[in-house]
């Protein structure tokens, strides 16, 4: 996992969904001792279209861009003073941008609605294409339901897979900082292996589910024996089993497959899917790249 001496990167078009995710960053580079960066996308090809060119069309978006950062700039620096906070206008593409950035970012952190220099965040695709498809974690801010946040838990998602565990990793380190229990959802629909049979009694698949899962655990659990953690698991479909937990989660933390950019898959369902309907914030985190 990239190291916390790069900045948090916070994406921003100036509206309250984005206002929101960078005072969310700025609580987060604050915890982890990093610093904030927050940065505007102007695309001017929204406007200025090569057969059509506009003069000095970017140099005329700049002062809107510019007056979006210094307001967000001085939001976030009254909600956390003494952040080393700074700001960016950078020309292009939002999706392009961001991707750009996360080479020097420890994590990028959008808002799941936006306009203007970052439009509809989720609807539009941008955070489809940045989340999976940049090595450093993704998270896109969603509002947590008032009164949950102050006993919520950590969750993360569970599938006993190898390329869960930068995911695992984000959400100990997440639950050790904030001083949240971890609760760890596996879902598991039949047929679950059993031994080198499949067995059609489905309390004997739950046991087996379970018992893999607690086994794959347990290495991680004595590494962050500091941590109250606690696996739940669920009898569905992992998409219906993780929205419900996030409803008293403060962060909900998932892998992506990690695939090659090129393919469908580098941001799996249910990464999609929860990017659309959770009810906190979701931290998507790759897994080893394939």
């Amino acid at each position: 996992m990239t190291p916390f001496n790069h900045p948090v990167v916070a994406g921003t078009d100036g509206s309250p969904g984005a206002v929101a995710a960078a005072e969310w960053a700025a609580d987060h580079a604050a915890l982890r001792g990093a610093s904030l960066r927050v940065v505007h996308a102007v695309d001017r090809l929204l406007y200025d279209g090569p057969r059509y060119p506009i003069p000095d069309c970017f140099d005329k978006m700049t002062p809107s861009g510019r007056q979006i950062l210094d307001r967000t700039a001085r939001i976030v620096r009254e909600r956390r003073p003494g952040l080393d906070v700074t700001t960016e206008l950078v020309e292009g593409r939002p999706g392009r941008v961001l991707r750009e950035q996360a080479s020097v970012a420890a994590e990028l952190v959008i808002g799941s609605h936006g306009s203007g220099g970052f439009p509809g965040m989720l609807l539009g695709s941008i955070g489809n294409q940045v989340a999976g498809h940049v090595a450093v974690p993704v998270v896109v801010v969603r509002q947590t339901p008032l009164g949950v946040a102050e006993a919520a838990d950590v969750v993360a998602g569970f599938d006993c897979a190898e390329t869960s565990g930068p995911a695992l990793a984000y959400a100990f380190e997440e639950a050790r900082l904030r001083r949240r229990r971890l609760r760890i959802v596996c879902a598991w629909d039949p047929p679950v292996p059993y031994g080198r049979m499949i067995t059609t009694d489905l309390d004997e698949m739950g046991r087996a589910a379970g018992e893999h899962a607690r086994e794959e655990l347990r290495s991680w659990q004595s590494a962050y024996a500091d941590v109250d953690s606690e696996l739940v698991m669920v009898r569905g479909h992992p998409v219906a089993a993780l929205i419900q937990a996030s409803s008293l989660a403060v962060l909900l933390v998932v892998g992506s497959h990690g695939r090659n950019a090129l393919t469908a898959a580098v941001l799996g369902s249910v990464s999609r899917a929860l990017l659309a309907h959770a009810h906190c914030p979701v931290a998507v985190v790759r897994g080893p790249h394939l």
